[in-house]
């Protein structure tokens, strides 16, 4: 019997003696990736309890539950994740979630589909990256306001300032980003990266992405993308391209060797956060310091 399967059997097992239930009378939340856990707590503040599945560097395209997964999931009063199929191999996890009492919300349901970017790699036919417009992610910080609101309407007044606060703080951030590509020639902004999480980063701010897996990690680069990619660096003369600190870096190396072979010195700009924020406790582990963090590496390495 799979792993999976057991898992499922363990829900239904779980969710046929089990109520939901809160944790000295805060709401109990669960969320999926980083960027989502780190936007929980801002909304909620020190009202809520959030436990995050995913950690610093974990790729959510590939990561699977465990037991102590699912007892975090029957325990949740709410379960926040991103959708769009970014977190494929919890699916079916959710999928017998809904057919029980509770239901996980998708955030990026939210999301206007005329807007978003096509793709072949997801059952959803979207890319899921879609944090990396800062636009979206105020929508998911309203979404997670108005459900906690609902779910506990006692403390609705302070969601929603915090919702304005948060807000505020991404409408800063937008500012200063802006500010900081604006100093980065527009020729020079191609981004080349170990898997094309930043198309939306590149649709919003003029760059044109690369990346060397295609939009999920699930599907590995072969001979043929490095030397193909090799040849587009070597023809626009791309200074520097970068790894991601959920994707192992040794196809990102591999593809410098095969430039580097070819007489064309390309450096490895830094590491950038993709699929998970940095580690707990640190800048780069919020959404905000994530962002500008990234940023910035791709301009100083870039110009």
């Amino acid at each position: 019997m799979k792993k999976n399967t057991i898992i499922l059997s363990f829900i239904i097992l779980l969710f046929s003696c089990k109520n939901n239930s809160e944790s000295n009378g805060k709401l109990n939340i669960v969320t999926t990736t980083t960027m989502i856990t780190d936007l929980a707590n801002n909304i909620g503040g020190n009202l809520v309890n959030v436990q995050g599945l995913m950690g610093s560097g974990v790729d959510p395209h590939l990561y699977k539950a465990s037991e102590g997964d699912v007892t975090k999931l029957v325990n949740a009063d709410i379960i926040f994740y991103n959708g769009l199929h970014l977190e494929g191999k919890l699916i079916e996890v959710f999928e017998k979630m809904e057919s029980s009492n509770k239901t996980p919300i998708a955030l990026a349901e939210e999301i206007d589909k005329n807007t978003l970017i096509g793709s072949e790699y997801f059952a959803s036919n979207y890319d899921p990256h879609v944090w990396f417009n800062i636009e979206y992610f105020k929508q998911f910080a309203i979404k997670i306001s108005k459900v906690l609101a609902e779910k506990d309407p006692k403390n609705a007044a302070n969601y929603k300032e915090n919702e304005r606060l948060y807000l505020a703080k991404l409408d800063s951030l937008q500012e200063k980003i802006e500010t900081i590509i604006d100093t980065l020639p527009k020729e020079k902004r191609i981004l080349v990266t170990a898997h094309d999480a930043f198309n939306y980063f590149g649709k919003n701010y003029g760059f044109e992405v690369v990346g060397l897996q295609g939009l999920s990690t699930a599907t590995e680069a072969g001979v043929q993308d490095v030397q193909k990619l090799a040849a587009f660096i070597i023809q626009r003369k791309v200074k520097a391209m970068f790894v991601e600190s959920s994707v192992p870096k040794r196809t990102i190396e591999a593809l410098q060797a095969a430039v580097n072979s070819k007489g064309h010195n390309v450096a490895i700009g830094g590491t950038l956060y993709s699929d998970a924020l940095g580690d707990a406790g640190t800048v780069e582990g919020t959404y905000i310091g994530m962002f500008e963090h990234n940023v910035n590496t791709i301009i100083n390495a870039l110009k």
